[in-house]
Parts: C-alpha cells; structure tokens; sequence
C-alpha cells in the first residue's frame, strides 16, 4: 500500500459518502487518453462513467462527460493490474483501481455474437443487459425520455437489437464461471403491447435460470396487468424494478413526455400489487436527482414508497453525450447529500437496506452513495475511509 495510504487520518477527513459525492457530481478526468479497460460511452443504462473501486467499495464515476473534462479530479494511468491514484486539484489522495477486461468478453456465441455485445459488466460483480435495444418512447423526440440513449449503441455496433434466451443464458454462465459475476440486471426498452416488455423478460429469466445459479432482477414499466408480477416470479425473477426517473408530473412531462403517459400513480398502484409478490425490498425503483424535482419532492414520494416495502435508489444524474440533456448539469454533491441522508434514515427506521436486495442496482449500489449513508448509520464505517483518507484541506 502506498505511504499516501498509510499516512495517519486527517483530524476533519471527509466522509466516504462526500467522496462518492464529489466524485460522481464532478466526474474525473483521466491523465492517459487511452482509458480504463472497462468503461461505458453511449448506450442505455448507466453511461459515460468507468467503475472505480476504493477499499472495498464499487462506484461508477463520469469520465466521458463534459463537466468531467473540467473535474478537479485526475485519475492517473492505471499499472497492469489495474491500481491507480486519485488527485485533486494537483494532490494524491489515495490509491483506486480499475476493473480488468473480463475474461468472459473474450467469447462469441454459438451463434457468432461476441458475449461483450449480449451483456456488459457493470460496477465490481454486476452482469447487465438490455434484452430489446429499442424503445416505442425512442422513435422521435416527442415521446423519448431527454436522457436516454438505448439507440446510440445500437447505430454503434456495440450490441444487438434483441438477445435470445439462449444467448442471455449462455453469456450469465461464463460470466459466473469466469469472473465470479454475484448477479444480473435484466432490462429492456419498451415493446408496442400492454405488457411493456414483461413478456420478453420473462423469457429470459427462465432461461438463464435453468442454466445457471444466479439472482436475477427484472426491469420494466408497470404492465397493464398486475398478474405480470407473479409470471416474472414465476419465470426465476429474484426481484423487480420499476423506474420512475423524475418524481413530479410536470418534470416526468417534460423530460419524458412519453413515458409520463404513464402516472406516477400508476407506479404507486403497481408497486403495491408487486411487493407481495416479491417482497419487501426486493422491488425498487432508479430516481434520477438533478433533473428539476427538488429535494422535498424526492423524500416526500420515497416515504411513500418505503412505507410500501420499496427500495427508492435515488442517484445522480449523469448527462450522456448526444442525448438533449448532454449540457444539462448534474446535481452538486451538496444536493445529494440533502436526499440521500434523510433516505437512509427512511430505509433504516423500514428496515430496508441495499444489503438485503437479492439483485439489481439497489444491490449493486455503484451509482449512487446511498447504500454508504446506510453502513454509516449502522456503524459500519465505509471501507473507502480506510483505504484512502482524503485530506481535509483539499475539500472545497
């Protein structure tokens, strides 16, 4: 470990939560061009970020955006096995490391289909796929969410239009056997039909399940028929989001006019009728903070939604280049911790936790450092304060 690892605790050090904060409200900027091994630019999901793991904690910080190119962040050349440091403003921090190319993107399918096109890795463990690459809310700017890039890859080459069962299936088991993958997000654009892609999930699921031991959560828009919920059960789903993204009908109207044709108490009614079937906890939903809901808005829906037994991930919202909100600025590290410490206090006084969640980006927890606010509030000190304290003076 380096001496700037071992030197002795700062008497203010921030908190882990600030760090991750900071982190993913500035993004980082990369001292070699060529780049982690691992990252991801354009595409549905997270985007335009690189995973970053600090002690023993997984976040995904933006480096392919505009505000990272002028982050007070600088991530040095990563050695061969990946270990880098973390400056600010012109001082080293601590000691990070990248994630090396899984082994499992070596492979093509039967088919012909390189595996890194069917599914990605996502944070430390996290096998991620959108099963249909396309959306009824992409087909024009009136109706697609102002965020979203589900098509870019696509017109990339990057992936494929739609996975088969058979290739999902194939991939998750090496990604387990090959790289230790712990779970899987299944999601997908919206299909033309009322189940919104809850079919097509369910297809799935099953298949990867019959191939390989591996929790599985699903994700779509609520389905006009509750009885979805038990079908994905069923099918080997382990747990279930929904996503709200925006909170107040007037931003969901304007940053998602299509997908806001569906109401926020539509998802309320759906989350209900989903937690007896899954669980508690084991149904969330991705919050995007940043987009214009203010932090009141944000707590008020989530203790709704905790008192039904849902996990709110509240994250930051990253713009993605090319989409209309590319030069939308994201929220400041002040902002998040104005939602995600009174969240956490939620989750606890609930007993929901992101430790608790079987799969998915609640139990993944790299978007976001909400699962940090909860191991604080249990006492349970982040690794990351451990592993590299940062001086209290080069806070801002």
């Amino acid at each position: 470990m380096s001496e700037i690892l071992q030197a002795p605790m700062p008497t203010r050090p921030p908190t882990a939560e600030t760090l991750i904060n900071e982190l993913q409200s500035f993004g980082a900027r990369l001292a070699d061009a060529a780049g982690p091994a691992v990252d991801r630019k354009g595409g549905a999901g997270p985007s335009d970020h690189t995973a970053l793991t600090i002690g023993e904690t997984t976040v995904m910080v933006p480096i392919h955006t505009g505000a990272a190119k002028a982050s007070p962040y600088v991530l040095e050349r990563p050695d061969t096995a990946g270990r880098s440091r973390v400056f600010r403003d012109g001082r080293a921090l601590g000691e990070v490391s990248f994630p090396r190319r899984p082994r499992f993107y070596d492979r093509m399918t039967e088919d012909g289909v390189p595996y890194w096109k069917i599914a990605t890795l996502h944070g430390r463990d996290v096998l991620a796929t959108t099963v249909l690459q396309s959306c009824v809310r992409y087909v024009s700017r009136a109706k697609t969410c102002q965020f979203c890039a589900i098509g870019q890859s696509l017109a990339a080459g990057r992936t494929v239009e739609r996975k088969t069962p058979a290739q999902l299936a194939e991939v998750a088991r090496a990604a387990v056997e090959l790289d230790g993958v712990r779970h899987m997000v299944m999601t997908t654009g919206t299909p033309p039909g009322k189940d919104r892609g809850a079919a097509i999930l369910a297809e799935s699921v099953a298949a990867v399940k019959a191939a390989v031991d591996l929790p599985v959560q699903v994700q779509c828009e609520p389905p006009d028929d509750d009885a979805w919920f038990r079908r994905l059960k069923e099918a080997g789903a382990d747990g279930l989001g929904m996503h709200l993204e925006a909170v107040t009908e007037p931003v969901r109207a304007r940053i998602m006019p299509g997908k806001a044709q569906v109401p926020v108490s539509r998802y309320l009614e759906a989350f209900a009728a989903a937690v007896p079937v899954f669980g508690r906890g084991q149904v969330s939903t991705y919050i995007l903070a940043g987009l214009g809901d203010g932090v009141d808005d944000i707590l008020a829906l989530c203790r709704q939604l905790v008192a039904i037994g849902v996990y709110p991930f509240v994250v930051p919202f990253v713009p993605i280049s090319g989409t209309p909100l590319a030069g939308h600025p994201g929220p400041d590290a002040a902002f998040m911790h104005a939602v995600l410490d009174p969240l956490a206090a939620m989750l606890a006084g609930a007993g929901l936790a992101a430790d608790a969640v079987k799969a998915g980006c609640a139990r993944c927890g790299a978007c976001s450092a909400l699962s940090t606010y909860e191991r604080r509030r249990a006492g349970r000190p982040d690794a990351i304060e451990r592993a590299a304290p940062l001086p209290a003076e080069v806070l801002p």
